[in-house]
């Protein structure tokens, strides 16, 4: 099926299934939008009531100050239960936030240098990779080469081994050194 987004200005070619995917997860049922005739009713407190007709679920529901909402359509009949969705959209978001504060994003970066580096150079580089690492981020060393310097690419991997064998007290090698086109990086990773 073909589908036109006007905030991106772009045409998205969609199967059926795809598009019942997608309207499932933003669909939220909520009191008179239910459309089935028979419902199986979960109270407030998580006691089931069996299952009623729709407008004696509507009724329990407003008699209460709180909202019908559709659980699982797809049984039959849909599970639907009575909740306060305002607050009920609250500790979702609350636990969205939660999720995502636990979760530990590893960022790796990079430092470039060139096979003719000299030595202090080289030191004041490993310093500045040995703060990546002891703040928990990955470390991608890489060695860039122009020109001639391509014909003397062991240089490069001298300096690789050098900055290994720097860092090895606090960081152990995820990605063994390896050439792409004109540069060879290793990936290091925190103990």
């Amino acid at each position: 099926m073909l589908y036109y987004s006007a905030l991106q200005k772009t045409i998205f070619y969609y199967s059926e299934k795809e598009i019942k995917l997608i309207s499932k997860k933003k669909a939220v049922v909520l009191n008179e939008n239910i459309k089935a005739s028979k419902v199986r009713l979960i109270d407030h407190d998580g006691k089931q009531f069996g299952i009623v007709l729709i407008n004696e679920a509507l009724e329990r529901a407003t008699s209460l100050g709180l909202d019908l909402i559709e659980l699982n359509p797809d049984s039959n009949p849909p599970v639907c239960k009575i909740i306060d969705y305002g607050k009920y959209k609250y500790e979702q978001q609350r636990q969205k936030k939660l999720n995502k504060k636990k979760q530990h994003v590893i960022h790796v970066k990079e430092i470039r240098v060139r096979p003719n580096i000299g030595q202090h150079d080289l030191v004041t580089k490993l310093k500045k990779g040995q703060k990546f690492l002891l703040n928990g981020d990955k470390l991608k060393i890489t060695v860039m080469f122009r020109g001639r310097e391509m014909h003397r690419m062991e240089d490069g991997i001298t300096i690789l081994k050098e900055v290994i064998e720097g860092l090895s007290d606090i960081s152990k090698v995820d990605k063994q050194p390896s050439t792409e086109g004109r540069r060879i990086s290793v990936v290091l990773s925190p103990i």
